[in-house]
């Protein structure tokens, strides 16, 4: 029964902390918080918090605050997250349905996360690496040259101009296309190698150095743009009164800025089961070292995880809601990519 109210105490402490942003003290604790002890017992259970290192005494005040090793804790314990509310959730679907592009899926996203959670949004384009085929068009634009266009099944689109050596008539051209689509289509990018092989040798001879000239645009198109993209929104948000650093603002804002080192630190974090959530220390960017990080991989609609998004801000942060808001962006950013 103690461990349970404990457990009770510290889920006061940081609902309390990350309300108030004001150490929590036993009077307090027992005027907010329906305990069923009294303030003497409060302190006992304080104290062993404090000796297991969940809580501290940030200063000679009687008040103490989360630890890293409380916050985990107070997140594993977490029975339910906060839903949102019908209002949000269908503002989210509207909001992410109306965009036009990839481009502006992936932007309205990071404005999505950052607006409901008031800190820093981060979400990574869909990889290449992980994206199938979902068509391949040919079209010819003037003598002896053609536009190849390339979209995957995430909606990222690449387009590549080839100068061929002869004019190509449109039954050549179509029989092409159909080929190269029926070989690939609904492969990962990174096996259609093999694919656009065996149609290089099916076709006629006269006809093999299109196709492997083709295929060889598509496949330098593709490693060309392999490069993993991110795009970074509300880090004015960190700056806002609310958001205290012991070490300043700028050990974040430069962590914030090792991008590829950043979206390593998210993609180990992903968990396929749900939101992942790495606190405080936990996190291998020293920068990140008094910051959260709740990260929700994302997918298309077959339910592949294709890419994440993720919400940074202080170790004291709304943490339920942080993982409702991560959660349900991720889920509808899934349901609103082309599939």
């Amino acid at each position: 029964m103690s461990e349970e109210r404990r457990l009770d105490v510290l889920r006061a402490i940081v609902e309390d902390y990350v309300r108030t942003r004001e150490p929590v003290g036993s009077r307090i604790l027992t005027e907010r918080h329906q305990l069923g002890v009294s303030p003497a017992t409060v302190r006992n259970d304080m104290a062993a918090l404090e000796e297991a290192g969940l809580i501290a005494q940030p200063h000679t005040s009687a008040g103490r605050i989360p630890t890293d090793k409380g916050y985990r804790l107070f997140v594993d314990q977490l029975a339910e997250v906060r839903p949102l509310t019908v209002p949000q959730k269908r503002a989210i679907e509207t909001f992410l349905s109306e965009a036009v592009d990839l481009d502006d899926v992936v932007a309205r996203a990071g404005r999505l996360i950052a607006q409901l959670t008031g800190q820093v949004a981060v979400v990574q384009y869909p990889s290449l690496r992980r994206s199938g085929l979902r068509h391949l068009e040919l079209v010819p634009t003037a003598e002896g040259r053609l536009l190849v266009v390339v979209i995957t099944d995430t909606g990222r689109v690449e387009q590549r101009f080839l100068d061929v050596p002869v004019d190509l008539d449109d039954g050549t051209l179509g029989e092409l296309r159909a080929r190269l689509n029926a070989a690939t289509a609904g492969r990962r990018l990174a096996d259609i190698g093999d694919a656009f092989a065996g149609v290089a040798e099916a076709m006629p001879p006269e006809h093999r150095p299109l196709a492997t000239a083709v295929a060889e645009v598509v496949t330098t198109a593709l490693s060309e743009e392999s490069e993993e993209r991110i795009v970074l929104t509300g880090q004015a948000n960190l700056a806002r009164s609310g958001m205290r650093f012991e070490q300043g603002l700028r050990p974040v804002l430069e962590a914030l800025e090792e991008q590829v080192v950043l979206l390593g630190l998210l993609t180990d974090m992903t968990d396929d089961a749900g939101v992942a959530v790495s606190i405080g220390h936990e996190n291998r960017l020293a920068g990140l070292a008094e910051t959260s990080v709740v990260t929700s991989g994302y997918g298309s609609s077959d339910g592949d995880t294709v890419a994440i998004l993720s919400s940074i801000g202080p170790t004291r942060m709304d943490y339920p809601g942080t993982i409702a808001a991560v959660r349900a962006v991720a889920r509808y950013l899934s349901r609103v990519l082309p599939s």
